[in-house]
């Protein structure tokens, strides 16, 4: 906006406020300076020297080194930005006003003016905080700050779960997203994957491959819920679970199939359940909020609400920058906002690329005669909501029934680590690293023998001394 005449400059005096700051003379250029910086870090706005706080029209005498001292004002704003400079002459008289006017810099900032930055709050300057700054500088070169390249000399390989590195090695390979030749050494892979380097972990190795227990990493954390009716007045089941992603998405995968209408359908010779919401939306929806959210926020986590008439995925997080809602929902491309965390899940094949997740999603509930999803924006969240067909065919609130047997994560656990062989009780907590044998028991063991995953040798006498266990076909099944 150029400022040229006196007319627009008395279109600009209406009172001080988010865009506009009055100053009598030059002799208050560094405060203007510090106002400029806040406008680039803002809106933009209009510095006016020459003008009373009242808004009163005064002007100044404008020598040569009043522009050079401008000039070399201007300079000292980092990164190099765009200033408008004008000079509006009064009448009559030998004075004019100044006037300094910035564009909104939406993708250059943060700015600083002598290596300090500064906000505007209504008509106040001040300096910015440091984790407003923090923020800007991220929006910026998230691409350099990202949270997941952040490496923690703290971090050891006993802090992963080995057998969940090998399984993505595995799985990898049958999708033809590896090569045969990536081996079992661990150091090696998470090299690969850029998980390690010069002998340190980083923050995506924890949210890929943590153990539970690991200290620390708040943010790793899966909040679930089934409220009665459609607000939050009341809830049937409650559940915070922590761990790496895997973990976190059968647990949340688990929780949905538990508290989900099924229904059937024959297809065949078999008959195919269905949930109230297709498995391939949710299952998309929940994978993306777990990948795409924001790990900085130590107190961040994603969350997944089911209500009477409706399922909420929310995860802290906004669209990438440049982006707008419509491009979101249209066709685009892939721009993950942790690269890394995603790469591992293409290469399991728990991700697809190339953006095709949210046409997924639509595609999906479109053909199960669904509304369609929502996607809101709000604050530093994003959430997605699935709408079911009618609230008179409400989700179930009791547990899935037994032709459809949940497979929780301890389950999965307990596949992977028997796999091909035959182990006892013993043996197997220790692959597990689990020493609590009755939890064992009631957590792995029993919900896996139920599901007809595993079997004894001995199965007339469950007590033999020499008892061990070794999968079913189904059991096999799912390991593949």
């Amino acid at each position: 906006m150029k400022i040229d005449t006196l007319d627009k400059v008395k279109e600009l005096i209406t009172g001080e406020g988010k865009t506009v700051e009055f100053k009598k003379t030059t002799g208050q250029l560094e405060r203007g300076m510090e106002t400029i910086c806040a406008f680039l870090n803002g809106e933009g706005g209009t510095v006016l020297f020459g003008v009373h706080d009242s808004g009163k029209i005064l002007g100044q005498e404008v020598a040569d080194t009043t522009k050079r001292d401008i000039a070399n004002a201007i300079n000292r704003i980092e990164p190099q930005a765009e200033v408008q400079i004008g000079y509006v002459p009064l009448p009559d008289s030998d004075k004019q006003i100044i006037t300094l006017h910035v564009e909104e810099a939406r993708y250059e900032r943060p700015f600083t003016y002598k290596g300090c930055p500064y906000h505007r709050i209504e008509s106040v300057t001040t300096t910015m905080p440091q984790a407003v700054y923090n923020d800007l500088l991220m929006a910026r070169d998230g691409h350099k700050y990202r949270w997941e390249k952040f490496e923690d000399k703290d971090l050891s390989l006993k802090d992963l779960d080995e057998n969940e590195i090998l399984k993505t090695v595995r799985l990898g390979i049958n999708a033809g997203r590896l090569p045969e030749n990536t081996g079992t050494n661990i150091i090696s892979i998470l090299e690969k994957f850029e998980l390690m380097h010069n002998g340190i972990l980083n923050n995506a190795a924890v949210v890929l491959f943590a153990k539970p227990d690991i200290y620390g990493y708040t943010q790793c954390l899966l909040r679930l819920a089934r409220f009665r009716g459609t607000d939050k007045m009341e809830f049937i089941d409650s559940q915070r679970i922590k761990g790496n992603i895997f973990l976190l998405f059968d647990a949340a995968m688990a929780f949905i199939f538990k508290h989900l209408s099924l229904s059937g359908k024959i297809e065949g010779f078999e008959r195919e359940e269905q949930l109230t919401v297709p498995y391939k939306a949710i299952r998309e929806g929940v994978i993306n909020s777990l990948c795409h959210r924001c790990y900085r926020e130590p107190g961040g986590s994603v969350g997944i609400a089911i209500y009477d008439d409706r399922v909420e995925i929310e995860n802290p997080g906004t669209l990438p920058k440049g982006w707008d809602m419509n491009k979101f929902l249209t066709e685009h491309e892939s721009q993950p906002q942790n690269p890394l965390i995603a790469n591992v899940l293409y290469k399991r094949k728990v991700l697809e690329s190339w953006g095709r997740g949210i046409n997924l999603i639509m595609e999906e509930c479109e053909k199960a005669n669904l509304p369609k999803p929502e996607f809101k924006v709000s604050g530093n969240a994003m959430r997605l909501i699935f709408r079911y067909a009618s609230i008179n065919n409400p989700t179930s609130t009791t547990q899935v029934p037994h032709n459809y047997h949940i497979t929780t994560a301890q389950v999965r656990a307990l596949v992977d680590v028997v796999s091909d062989g035959v182990y006892s009780v013993k043996e197997i907590m220790e692959k597990l690293e689990l020493k609590n044998r009755s939890y064992f028991s009631k957590e792995y063991l029993k919900p896996a023998m139920e599901g007809l995953f595993i079997e004894p040798i001995y199965p007339e006498q469950l007590n033999h001394p020499k008892q061990k266990y070794r999968l079913t076909e189904k059991g096999k099944a799912l390991l593949k």
